[in-house]
């Protein structure tokens, strides 16, 4: 089921809003503090947002900036101020589609529908790193593993995503700390070893125990078998 999180001031547009994607079998959430609007986010962690430009405190464009920063979620505009100026602003601050308000449910249904569809279904096979029912999600740079979900920092994202892209063989250290070194950090043989550690302690958490296997003299493997 995927999660919609409605960020409008209206409470009646906020409702009508609800209900109707509700009705689609969608869980919903509507933002309560205008003030804290990426705290509620985070919290709820949607796999979509609809997003009213005009709010108390800080408007739609500031927490579309915000959401950015942390998330790549797509973001739906809503907005009855529907120029060219305001939509193309939009666009350019992250925004993934605009719909002027008043609108027709059943078109903001359809525009709902086609996001999700295209942001995860069309994508899925794309998108998805996995092995023995865990899944590495490149959307947002969480793993996945029976209904637990892990956040992972740069450097674990990254030891995982090469690692699964070549499931089944052995990857250098070497190869490790050049896809490292890729996110500006300088990485040496000692911090490699700190990094797959840490992760490692990560993966057994939500119960991945010996999920990255370690090949003396050769590196690091990821294996479907056990």
């Amino acid at each position: 089921m995927y999660r919609i999180f409605i960020v409008e001031d209206d409470a009646a547009i906020a409702s009508t809003l609800a209900r109707q994607i509700q009705m689609w079998g969608y869980e919903v959430r509507c933002a309560e503090h205008f003030q804290d609007i990426l705290s509620e986010f985070q919290s709820f962690d949607p796999q979509l947002v609809l997003l009213d430009l005009m709010l108390p405190f800080y408007n739609g464009y500031h927490w579309c900036s915000e959401i950015r920063k942390i998330s790549r979620v797509p973001i739906l505009f809503l907005s009855s101020v529907s120029d060219n100026m305001n939509i193309v602003m939009a666009m350019n601050m992250g925004g993934d589609d605009f719909i002027a308000k008043p609108f027709d449910l059943n078109v903001l249904t359809a525009k709902i529908q086609a996001i999700l569809r295209r942001t995860y279904d069309f994508a899925k096979a794309q998108e998805a790193l996995g092995c023995r029912g865990a899944v590495l999600n490149t959307a947002d740079a969480s793993l996945t593993y029976q209904g637990q979900r892990l956040e992972l920092t740069k450097n674990d994202y990254r030891i995982l995503q090469t690692l699964l892209e070549r499931k089944g063989k052995v990857v250098s250290r070497d190869l490790l700390m050049q896809r490292l070194w890729e996110t500006d950090c300088f990485v040496d043989e000692n911090t490699l070893t700190v990094n797959v550690t840490r992760l490692r302690k990560k993966l057994e958490s939500v119960g991945l125990h010996d999920f990255i296997v370690t090949r003396k003299g050769m590196g690091y493997l990821i294996s479907e078998e056990l």
